[in-house]
């Protein structure tokens, strides 16, 4: 339905536009090329625009005229094919037979297209790299700047500028880094702890990055130089344990969360000291900073005793609308105030007020140890230098089922665990929204009163992010939703195939990075009539970003039956045909048999260990064939019981080659044991999925149904994973709790089904009916294969549609394959014993690729296209009863460039009429007015600002920021002009709400407060040295109201100048004694309008004003 909606909306668009298509038909040659000289006047369009005609263009337009060129010869290549007949015939390929049932259900081809038709168009900004790329340096986490995209990884961190977002590729020093060879330009930094938190500092333009080994390091967002790697400005030892959660508060003060509880404040008085060291002092700068913390666990006692949660703090948020920060476990939450930095208030997950030490750090301290276990990968400088032996890893495996019933044990004493808070945000209106591991989502009032909740989604929440109304949730799964402020869901859609660890903001986009390591920017329109144009056009010109890549792929199948082969019989079975291909795939059946390697394997299974010397022994044979190493690489392997399947890459296409997963499904005595059953390898070839599995099911003529069970049970069941050691749960952020979506399938669809092509090999064990032994020798000594087809089981319930639905083969032209005497050559071979088994084709290989027809042609509809050019038998082989089959396909794969497709994005919103139409309606800024620009505080007063939404039809959201803070000479005349951390406001000043809704033709008012005392505190090594107030001198800021729309990151700023005046007295004051905060009036001054009062008494006026 969703492919013959999309083709529709083509058709429908093509006639409406016929005249502009046969415009750009014209055109087209000169189109490539336009795009070159290509430039702007305006500011926006200057942001995006190509500014001169340089190599990369020219890279650019010849990659395009490649395309087209190749678009062109598959369009007259589809002219000459006939069409409606069931077996394909192409130059050079063999005929093929095609099983029935391969058009529903489960063993439907999976949709492709060039544009995912169920999800708003996307920029990949990464392509997910391959992951044995990223291991060491897998991205945990990003950010963004008002200029730049920021990630940190477990190796350092990078930056996008928001200018190189759809530039053609990523190269660094001249060189293309493995994984990243298709993403957007970034820099990166040298080598790093692991990062697990970035926060961003507007006011002071750098970044903060917490790591793993406990430090805080400080980035410049403005680097003069472009030189890669770069290196930190500043950093220190924050924690003894990692830096797990970071947040600037609404005063400027950087604020960090580590293991056990533990929250340090760094002041931002020392911060700016730091940051204002010449040159010659700044060896001085970490150690300022370093010792100026804060801890707040000493500050905070009731009864003599601590009242802070000791859970690890794994996230932290600012409300900046009421000026608090909220710190929280999985199980706890913590309020405090952002000013005073007091302990407002300590509760759990059911908003129940805690004033004990918070028991939910014994489970969480039990699941991190269950993360660090399963999860956490061993580097190669940890491991140890011998290998583990069996008693070793059983003691593991003991020791591991008795902390599985100690954690069952805390589950039953402290509840269910599945409403453990995994990530956090603050909206616009000042609400908390908490996601859990079930699903759920919480919303919560700024003072911590849980007000309601709601489920969409069985899957764990991983990560929120809000944009003015909306509130954007990613979850395990890789779906994302968008609610509203009120939590009512409006749209869904899967954006990953892994879960997404993380959400950021910036020009104009969501970005989601997932835990596989890719990137993507969402439209912060997305769900609106915008996303169906940009659908559109991008369908339209898939031929300007479509490769076709040709592969050729041998596949081998052998039952050795626990023989071992000679090299000659290797080379004549392997090595004869390696030489033209680039991927070799090896599936052997019975490598080894036998109750007590049945037994051993079923041991192994269960604690996790692979393999065995019979195994490595084939491995190392057909490698030393295939002449690995110099010509080919081994990618991955997988062992059951006697099952072996192992696949090689020619070395010039290892680069294209990537996550290589395996699996396992037993078959025999109650789906248990690996006598019978099924090893399978999965991996992504030119970013397609590509799966491999070698079966061997139940033998004997009369078990035709066990067969197909056994067939159906290994296609549902089949579950890909990957070896621990390449395994990012956890250690990128994923919930530790739950185990790693390895991808998503859509509604219950096996894995296999979503794979692009799958090849079934091995000893299938169906055999000839209705024919007795004499008959069947006498068909095979004749070479009448024809008839003898007829009587075969596989051929049989192929045509019923009872296994292998929709499956592949090529035509059989070669004797059948079982049962031989063993080093007895030629035809005379088979079965003489005394049970005289009938000649039967056991040993098969089948195939589906991405065609739902006889014949398509290949391309981002169907990207997998493959044919037949050898399928055959090795006779001279005797070393087992079998003989080995082989088989080799030619496959074209239809690839996006996704370079290119990023130009293709950025053009399309540029040049389209309707589409900026749309963006500039959407983007719009609200039109407000402020009651004043000029505020004079003196005597702790309390003035009152109004706001006022004029627009008439749209909302507006409003953010109050501090641009900076001067100090007043005698002369009435600002020094010392500075802005705080994060645009924070200064200790003495208290501006409440500093963010919010105005609704339409509504009026906000918001307090702006002289606190009492402007408090100046000096601490060393977490204990207050100097404590004093200064009121001597007048101080001024400016305050900044920004304005945005619902759908925007643009804003709109009014300027408003806050005067404080202060007594000429200073005092000493005692650092334990309290401060009288009470109002001392509420007072309003503004330098151009009269006195007015409430809120009545400014409507009328207000109408008129116009904002700065």
């Amino acid at each position: 339905m969703e492919e013959g909606r999309e083709n529709g909306d083509a058709v429908e668009y093509t006639e409406q536009s016929g005249m502009k298509l046969n415009f750009e038909e014209e055109h087209l040659s000169t189109k490539v090329f336009e795009r070159n000289y290509y430039s702007s006047s305006s500011d926006d369009e200057d942001f995006y625009s190509l500014n001169s005609f340089d190599s990369d263009n020219v890279e650019i337009a010849s990659k395009r005229l490649d395309y087209m060129i190749q678009f062109l010869d598959r369009k007259l290549a589809t002219t000459t094919c006939s069409n409606g007949r069931n077996e394909v015939s192409e130059p050079e390929s063999l005929p093929e037979f095609i099983g029935s049932g391969g058009g529903t259900g489960i063993f439907k081809v999976p949709v492709r297209s060039a544009v995912h038709p169920d999800r708003p168009p996307s920029l990949e900004v990464r392509p997910r790299p391959p992951t044995e790329t990223q291991l060491g340096c897998f991205l945990r986490t990003i950010e963004c700047t008002e200029t730049q995209l920021w990630a940190g990884g477990e190796c350092g961190v990078r930056y996008w500028n928001f200018s190189d977002l759809y530039s053609a590729g990523c190269r660094i020093e001249g060189m293309v880094r493995s994984g990243d060879e298709e993403a957007a330009s970034f820099h990166e930094s040298d080598h790093t702890s692991a990062t697990l938190c970035l926060v961003a500092d507007a006011g002071n333009r750098v970044v903060w990055s917490g790591h793993r080994d406990g430090k805080i390091r400080l980035w410049k967002m403005d680097r003069h130089s472009v030189d890669s790697p770069f290196r930190e400005g500043l950093s220190w030892l924050a924690h003894r344990g990692p830096v797990l959660s970071m947040v600037m508060s609404s005063y400027g003060d950087l604020w960090s969360g580590s293991e056990s509880g533990v929250i340090k404040i760094w002041p931002w008085e020392a911060i700016k000291k730091s940051l204002s060291l010449t040159l010659e002092e700044r060896h001085m700068a970490a150690l300022i900073v370093e010792r100026s913390y804060i801890d707040l666990r000493s500050q905070v006692f009731v009864n003599g005793a601590s009242n802070i949660f000791t859970a690890d703090v794994k996230f932290m948020v600012c409300d900046n609308s009421r000026g608090r920060v909220w710190s929280a476990g999985h199980l706890s939450f913590a309020l405090w105030d952002a000013r005073t930095r007091e302990l407002l208030k300590v509760f759990n997950v059911d908003g129940q007020i805690d004033n004990r030490v918070d028991i939910s750090s014994v489970m969480d301290l039990a699941m991190e140890d269950e993360m660090k276990m399963r999860f956490v990968p061993i580097s190669k400088k940890e491991k140890p230098q011998s290998p583990f032996s069996f008693l070793q890893i059983s003691r593991n495996a003991i020791i591991g089922a008795a902390d599985a019933v100690r954690r069952v044990t805390i589950k039953g004493a402290f509840g269910d665990d599945n409403r453990r808070t995994e990530a956090i945000a603050v909206t616009i209106d000042g609400m908390i929204w908490t996601g859990c591991m079930n699903g759920a989502l919480v919303q919560w009032d700024g003072d911590g009163n849980r007000l309601h909740d709601v489920l969409y989604h069985s899957f764990a929440v991983q990560c929120i992010c809000t944009i003015g109304s909306r509130i954007w949730v990613g979850y395990l799964s890789g779906t994302v939703q968008v609610l509203d402020l009120k939590g009512k869901l409006i749209g869904e859609w899967v954006a990953h195939r892994s879960p997404i660890i993380k959400m950021a903001i910036g020009a104009g986009y969501i970005f989601t990075l997932a835990n596989d390591g890719g990137l993507r920017g969402w439209n912060i329109t997305s769900l609106c009539p915008l996303d169906n144009i940009v659908r559109s056009e991008l369908s339209g010109k898939e031929f300007l970003y479509t490769r076709l890549e040709r592969i050729k792929v041998l596949v081998g199948t052998w039952n050795v039956a626990q023989g071992r082969a000679s090299q000659d019989s290797l080379i004549s079975w392997l090595g004869s045909s390696a030489s033209n291909v680039d991927i070799v795939v090896v599936g052997l059946q019975e490598v080894e048999m036998g109750a007590g390697v049945l037994a051993m394997s079923a041991m192994q299974e269960t604690v996790g260990i692979e393999g065995s010397t019979v195994g490595q022994w084939w491995l190392d044979l057909i490698g030393k064939t295939l002449d690995e190493g110099s010509s080919f690489e081994r990618v991955g392997y997988r062992q059951l019981a006697g099952l072996l399947i192992a696949v090689w890459v020619r070395n010039n296409l290892r680069a294209h080659v990537g996550d290589v997963d395996a699996a396992a499904v037993p078959c025999g005595f109650g789906r248990t044991i690996g006598n019978k059953g099924a090893v399978g390898l999965r991996m992504r070839v030119y970013d397609r999925i590509m799966c491999f599995v070698n079966c061997h099911f139940a033998a004997h003529l009369e078990a035709v149904n066990r067969r197909n069970s056994d067939y159906d049970h290994v296609y549902r069941n089949m579950i890909f994973s990957r070896p621990s050691n390449v395994t990012n749960s956890g250690v990128a952020g994923v919930s530790s709790s739950v185990p790693l979506l390895r991808s998503n399938t859509g509604e219950g669809l096996p894995e296999l089904s979503e794979a692009d092509m799958v090849v079934f090999l091995g000893d299938f064990n169906y055999r000839l009916y209705d024919i007795s032994y004499d008959e069947a020798r006498d068909f095979v000594s004749q070479r009448c294969f024809d008839w003898l087809k007829e009587k075969d089981q596989l051929r049989a319930e192929m045509k019923a549609g009872k296994v292998f639905q929709g499956m592949r083969e090529g035509i059989i032209r070669f004797p059948p394959t079982y049962k031989f005497e063993k080093h007895q050559a030629g035809l005379a071979g088979y079965d003489s014993g005394e049970k005289k088994r009938i000649p039967a084709w056991c040993d098969r290989i089948l195939y589906r690729d991405s065609r739902s027809s006889s014949v398509s042609e290949c391309n981002l509809d169907c990207p997998v296209v493959s044919t037949i050019s050898q399928y055959e038998a090795c006779m001279d082989v005797t070393d087992s009863d079998h003989k080995p089959v082989r088989c080799i396909f030619s496959v074209d794969v239809a690839r996006v460039d996704e370079s290119e497709r990023r130009q293709v994005f950025r053009e399309i919103i540029e040049s389209n009429e309707e589409i900026k139409f749309l963006l500039e309606k959407l983007q719009k800024v609200p039109e407000t007015v402020v009651s004043t620009n000029n505020i004079i505080l003196q005597n702790h007063d309390t003035s009152i600002l109004r706001i006022a939404n004029k627009s008439g039809g749209n909302r507006a959201l409003f953010e109050i920021i501090c641009e900076g803070e001067s100090t007043i000479k005698e002369d009435g005349q600002g020094y010392d002009h500075h802005p705080r951390g994060s645009f924070g406001f200064p200790r003495w000043l208290e501006v409440t709400p500093a963010a919010g809704i105005i609704e339409v033709n509504q009026i906000v008012e918001v307090s702006v407060r002289h606190e009492e005392f402007q408090i100046l505190e000096e601490f060393v090594d977490g204990s207050p040295q100097n404590c004093w107030c200064e009121e001597t001198k007048d101080k001024e800021v400016i305050l900044v109201v920004d304005v945005s729309g619902s759908f925007t990151t643009n804003k709109r700023s009014h300027r408003i100048r806050v005067r404080c005046c202060f007594p000429l007295t200073t005092t000493q004051i005692d650092s334990k004694s309290n401060n009288s905060r009470q109002p001392q009036g509420n007072l309003l001054h503004r330098s151009d309008m009269q006195h007015l009062g409430s809120s009545s008494d400014v409507v009328s006026h207000i109408r008129d004003l116009h904002g700065p």
